[in-house]
């Protein structure tokens, strides 16, 4: 099997790396020239994938149109925001009958689309029954390092997700499926956000209850705005919903909760983004979510001043006390 992996940041190489240490043949597009060269050089992604040797079945090029060309399986990986453009470029060339795999996570500013209505928006409508959707818990780090990982794959056709469970699963990287692409969807992006807001709260020591509220309430959230765009509110609580979330929330190796962690701290967004080379996707996914949750008209407190802190520079120690001080309610019985 020929694999092309669109996205050669961490999460796409570890990927990459799983599907080549399997025995694939995998060819990784990186927008980096340069990390390409030393993949092909050096078998090893030093600028998003330090320390970890790649197998000599992974091969990197600059080429996002060859990448995908003669493949049985295309594996997308891009960040959310710059999706849209990568798939017009190669959306000709991806051949016919082949599962189309995303793992990214997000919803598009511009348009407030989750990520599959990206991909049904810009491929030609013959791909849409082969596209599949990766998502759970799941840091690039400890994936590389093959530590037992649990994830899930969405598609609307259960044998594309069956084949692609197939493919992917390995002894340390169980995949489970399920026909819920939009839970799924709606779990991989609203986790970032609520992750911000677990970094914040540990930068200004505000304990353990405060971060169990936090994370409770968040996924109430997200199970609110999933269910209002058709989700099952079961698969919140699921690999794609609360397990994702735990993670994003509590893991040191969580690029959001660290962003967060560094706003609590009282540092500027600029200066946090100056310091780092990866992408939190929390940052764009908040004004998303924002213009979402006011458009549906879904109360999301949480990602509300998240948002407000991100992009109106509130103070995260009054965003903390704008929450704490809303009107007293019930704890939510349904989400309908």
């Amino acid at each position: 099997m020929n694999i092309g992996v669109i996205g050669g940041g961490s999460w796409g190489t570890a990927l990459a790396k799983l599907l080549a240490d399997k025995g694939y043949q995998v060819e990784l597009w990186c927008f980096e020239s340069e990390v390409a060269k030393a993949i092909n050089e050096e078998n090893e992604n030093t600028t998003f994938l330090a320390g970890f040797k790649l197998p000599k079945t992974l091969s990197a090029t600059d080429d996002c149109v060859k990448c995908v060309q003669g493949k049985d399986l295309i594996l997308t990986v891009p960040p959310s925001h710059v999706l849209r453009t990568v798939l017009e470029l190669i959306k000709n060339d991806i051949p016919k009958g082949i599962p189309i795999v995303s793992a990214s996570k997000g919803i598009e500013n511009e348009t407030l689309m989750l990520m599959s209505d990206v991909l049904e928006d810009v491929l030609p409508i013959q791909y849409h029954p082969y596209l599949a959707y990766l998502s759970g818990p799941s840091f690039a780090k400890e994936t590389a390092e093959r530590k037992p990982t649990a994830v899930t794959v969405a598609s609307y056709n259960h044998k594309i997700a069956e084949s692609v469970q197939q493919i992917f699963s390995t002894d340390y990287f169980r995949v489970y499926t399920t026909y819920d692409v939009v839970g799924v969807e709606v779990g991989g992006a609203l986790k970032n956000v609520i992750a911000i807001a677990s970094g914040a709260i540990s930068a200004m020591e505000l304990g353990h209850n405060s971060t169990a509220g936090m994370i409770t309430r968040g996924l109430a959230e997200m199970t609110r705005i999933a269910t209002r765009l058709g989700a099952n509110p079961l698969t919140l609580s699921g690999l794609a919903g609360m397990g994702d979330l735990v993670l994003t929330c509590t893991g040191g190796l969580s690029r959001n909760r660290t962003l967060g962690f560094k706003l609590g701290k009282g540092k500027t967004l600029e200066e946090i983004i100056s310091e780092t080379n990866t992408v939190a996707e929390g940052i764009k996914t908040s004004k998303s979510v924002y213009d979402l949750s006011q458009k549906l008209g879904v109360e999301m407190p949480i990602s509300e001043q998240v948002y407000k802190v991100i992009h109106e520079g509130k103070e995260t120690q009054q965003a903390v006390k704008d929450i704490m001080g809303r009107e007293l309610k019930r704890e939510m019985l349904s989400f309908s």
